[in-house]
C-alpha cells in the first residue's frame, strides 16, 4: 500500500512539472559599442503598449508569460543613444512637430516575439526569435519609412529541465543584443544615415519597407551552436563617411 501511495505521489509530481505558470522579466545586458555618434538630433517615442510589451502563449500545459516592457525600453534607449549625439523622446510622433532641432522620429515596436521551448527541441536548449518594426517619421508628421529586423537567441538548458526560467531569459536576452547590434552596425549603410549624418531632416514621402536580408521571422528559429557563449565583447563598428555638402 505504501509503495502504491508513493509511486502515485512521484506520478502526480512528474505531470504537475510540465503544467502551471511561467513567468520572466527578461533585463538585457548591452555591451559597449565602439562607434562615434553620428551628429544627429532624433526624435524616440515610446507608446504604452511597448512600455507594457507583454507575450502571453501556452505550451504543453504551461502558460508563459514573458514581460518586455522594461527591456524594449532599455533596448531603444541605448541602440537610440548609440547611434546618435542627441536622442529627445516624445510622447508621440506628432508631439516632435514643435522642436525644429528634431531631424526624424523614431518609433520601434516589437512586432513578434516567439520562441521553442526545451520540450520542442529535444531538451538540450530553448530558443527565441524577436521581429522588431521601427517607424521612422518625418518632423512634420508624415511617414517616411519603416524599417524592420529580426534578433535571434539560443540557450542550453544545462540539465534544468523543460520548463526552466532560466534557459528561457537568457536567450530572450541573446535574441535582444542580436537585434540591438545588427541594426548599429547595419543603419550607416541606409540612405536615411546619410541624410542625418549630413544634418538633413527627413521628409514625409511615402513608406519604403526594408526588410532584415529578406527575412521573415522563424517560428521555430535555427539552432545556434551548441558551445558555451564568450563572454560579450564590444561591438566595433566603423561608421560610413558623411556625404560632402553640395
Amino acid at each position: 500500500m505504501r509503495r502504491w501511495q508513493l509511486t502515485a505521489v512521484v506520478g502526480v509530481a512528474a505531470f504537475a512539472s510540465g503544467c502551471g505558470n511561467m513567468q520572466i522579466a527578461p533585463q538585457p545586458v548591452f555591451p559597449k559599442a565602439l562607434i562615434e555618434p553620428m551628429p544627429a538630433t532624433v526624435g524616440l517615442v515610446l507608446s504604452a503598449e511597448q512600455r507594457d510589451f507583454r507575450h502571453e502563449e501556452t505550451r504543453a500545459g504551461t502558460t508563459w508569460a514573458v514581460l518586455l516592457g522594461s527591456a524594449q525600453q532599455h533596448f531603444a534607449r541605448t541602440v537610440m543613444g548609440v547611434l546618435f549625439r542627441e536622442v529627445r523622446e516624445f510622447p508621440a510622433a506628432s508631439a516632435a512637430t514643435l522642436d525644429p532641432q528634431v531631424q526624424a522620429v523614431f518609433e520601434p515596436h516589437i512586432e513578434q516575439y516567439s520562441f521553442a521551448t526545451a520540450q520542442e527541441t529535444g531538451g538540450e536548449y530553448v530558443a527565441v526569435t524577436i521581429r522588431y518594426r521601427i517607424e521612422v517619421t518625418a518632423p512634420d508628421g508624415g511617414a517616411h519609412d519603416t524599417l524592420t529586423l529580426t534578433g535571434y537567441g539560443t540557450s542550453p538548458t544545462g540539465g534544468l529541465g523543460f520548463d526552466a526560467k532560466g534557459p528561457m531569459d537568457q536567450a530572450t536576452r541573446a535574441a535582444m543584443r542580436d537585434a540591438a547590434a545588427k541594426f548599429m552596425v547595419q543603419f550607416s549603410d541606409l540612405p536615411l544615415a546619410a541624410t542625418l549624418a549630413s544634418g538633413g531632416r527627413v521628409t514625409g514621402d511615402g513608406v519604403a519597407a526594408r526588410t532584415d536580408a529578406g527575412r521573415s521571422i522563424e517560428a521555430l528559429p535555427v539552432r545556434g551552436s551548441r558551445r558555451p557563449a564568450s563572454p560579450q565583447a564590444p561591438i566595433v563598428v566603423t561608421p560610413s563617411p558623411s556625404p560632402s555638402g553640395p
